[in-house]
């Protein structure tokens, strides 16, 4: 069955199966001291720039734990939405990883802005309170929304100014790029994100994902968080490999464009019936609607996707780098038939 569920539900890219089988060759040294991680890191400095350290790990929530005790102590506070993976989908890893209290925020959109956040901010010196130290967006949010580069700024300047980080969960930031015209670095390192989770599992990798920290002080214990928390692969050639390919001649990007192109395309379709309402903007590969709940009863039967609020019937299709035409023009018969 074709999924709309989730684009961790896509295959794996050609050019990276073939990145993996190739890295199966003879023995390498374990835990990174081989010549695909090398060859992985020096990819990632090109793209981030020669301030960027990577630690390559297993998977999103992993990195995200990592990424958040390399930039807090326990008495610490970490703000974030109300929707961020790390508070509703992570099973609280982070929090008991850090040790640290997550703060949530209320929003429409899936999305922080400085005026959302300076009303956290304070306490401080106050050793009765937690004290905020981190913030933490994704890109795209998990509604599907993308921040600018203006956006992320506005946040970096306002926390800087208060001694704190900026934790961008990048799992979904080709998408963003390729909806903003502008390159990962523009929107992260540039823009004052201190220390980045990316991620390449929902654009096209098998598993594998990467810390990057973008200051010294963060990259100093990097590695003794990513060894404790269980995200130190000791036959790291086979996660490394797969950034190669992925990173070369821009396949991350002609990934996250097919992907966002489809959804644009469903949304042009589901647009036109009256019972279907979108509750977020299209701006990536994630579409937010809502329709009757028998028709998506229905529709399940021939199609997985999740249900996101059943209380309004709000639904969410995803589209994937390899979503095809003929994916999409058998949705929209299956459409016909249930509306």
């Amino acid at each position: 069955m074709r999924s709309f569920a989730s684009d961790n539900n896509s295959g794996v890219h050609p050019l990276i199966m073939d990145a993996i089988v190739a890295s199966n060759q003879d023995h390498a040294v374990g835990y990174g001291d081989d010549p695909w991680t090398r060859e992985a890191v020096g990819k990632l400095k090109d793209i981030f720039g020669e301030n960027a350290s990577p630690f390559i790990v297993f998977n999103g929530t992993g990195a995200n734990s990592v990424a958040l005790q390399a930039v807090t102590r326990s008495f610490h506070s970490i703000i974030c939405t109300e929707t961020a993976h790390i508070y509703v989908d992570e099973c609280g890893a982070p929090a008991r990883m850090t040790g640290c209290t997550v703060t949530a925020v209320p929003t429409t959109d899936g999305k922080l802005t400085p005026g959302l956040i300076r009303p956290y901010l304070r306490h401080f010196g106050v050793c009765h309170h937690p004290q905020p130290k981190a913030v933490y967006i994704s890109q795209v949010s998990e509604l599907g929304t993308v921040y600018t580069i203006e956006e992320v700024k506005a946040i970096a300047d306002l926390i800087h100014g208060y001694g704190m980080y900026l934790h961008m969960d990048g799992a979904r930031l080709a998408n963003a790029c390729a909806y903003l015209n502008c390159s990962m670095k523009e929107l992260t390192v540039d823009a004052g994100v201190d220390i980045l989770s990316f991620g390449g599992t929902k654009n096209g990798m098998m598993m594998g994902e990467a810390v990057i920290s973008f200051r010294k002080e963060i990259t100093e214990n990097l590695q003794f968080y990513r060894k404790q928390s269980a995200q130190l692969a000791s036959k790291m050639r086979y996660l490394s490999a797969q950034f190669i390919p992925y990173l070369e001649n821009n396949l991350w990007l002609e990934n996250a464009q097919k992907a966002n192109k489809s959804a644009a395309r469903l949304a042009a379709t589901l647009r036109h019936y009256p019972q279907i309402q979108f509750t977020q903007k299209v701006e990536s590969n994630q579409l937010f609607l809502t329709m009757p709940k028998e028709a998506a009863n229905k529709l399940m039967e021939k199609y997985f996707f999740y249900f996101w609020n059943e209380e309004i019937s709000e639904v969410r299709f995803v589209t994937s780098w390899d979503t095809s035409e003929d994916d999409i023009c058998q949705l929209e018969e299956a459409l016909k038939e249930v509306l």
